[in-house]
C-alpha cells in the first residue's frame, strides 16, 4: 500500500532531499517557478492576518517571480521567500518545508510532484504550533470564543 511508503520518515527525508535540488538547479538556471504546497505544514511572520489566511486553499499556489524569486532562500529543511498577500498586499516571509511542498511548476508545466505533501502526520506538528501562534495574539481572543 503507497501509505506504507509515504508516511515513512526516511521517504519523506529522500524526496524532500530531491525537491532541494531540484530547486536549487531552478535557482542555478535563473528559472522563475512555482509551487502549489500544503499550507499547513507553512510559516507566516509575521503572521496573516486571519481573513487572509482564511482564503488560502489546503493546497495554496506561491508565484515565485520577480521580487518574490529574488527573495528566495533555502536552508536544510525548508524554501523561504517573501510576498505580499490579500488586496492590502500584507507582507510576509514564507517558510516552507520541502516536505510541504506538493508541485513544482515551471512556465505552466508540472517538473515535480511530491506525494508526501499529502501527508497529515508530517504538518500535524506545524499546525498545532500555528494554531498556539493564534491563541497567544491578543487581537484574536475574541474569535476563539
Amino acid at each position: 500500500m503507497i501509505n506504507n511508503i509515504i508516511e515513512k520518515e526516511e521517504y519523506r527525508d529522500l524526496v524532500s532531499s530531491q525537491i532541494k535540488d531540484t530547486i536549487n538547479f531552478l535557482l542555478k538556471q535563473d528559472q522563475e517557478f512555482a509551487i502549489t504546497a500544503n499550507i499547513e505544514g507553512i510559516k507566516f511572520e509575521p503572521e496573516l492576518p486571519s481573513a487572509t489566511l482564511n482564503q488560502l486553499s489546503k493546497f495554496s499556489l506561491f508565484i515565485l517571480s520577480n521580487y518574490t524569486y529574488s527573495t528566495i532562500k533555502l536552508d536544510e529543511n525548508n524554501l523561504y521567500f517573501e510576498a505580499g498577500f490579500g488586496n492590502e498586499n500584507f507582507g510576509s516571509t514564507v517558510k516552507v518545508p520541502f516536505f510541504a511542498i506538493f508541485q513544482i511548476v515551471v512556465e505552466e508545466s508540472i517538473l515535480f510532484v511530491n506525494s508526501v505533501a499529502t501527508v497529515d502526520k508530517f504538518t500535524k506538528d506545524a499546525k498545532v504550533k500555528s494554531l498556539n501562534v493564534f491563541k497567544n495574539n491578543p487581537n484574536n481572543k475574541d474569535l476563539l470564543k
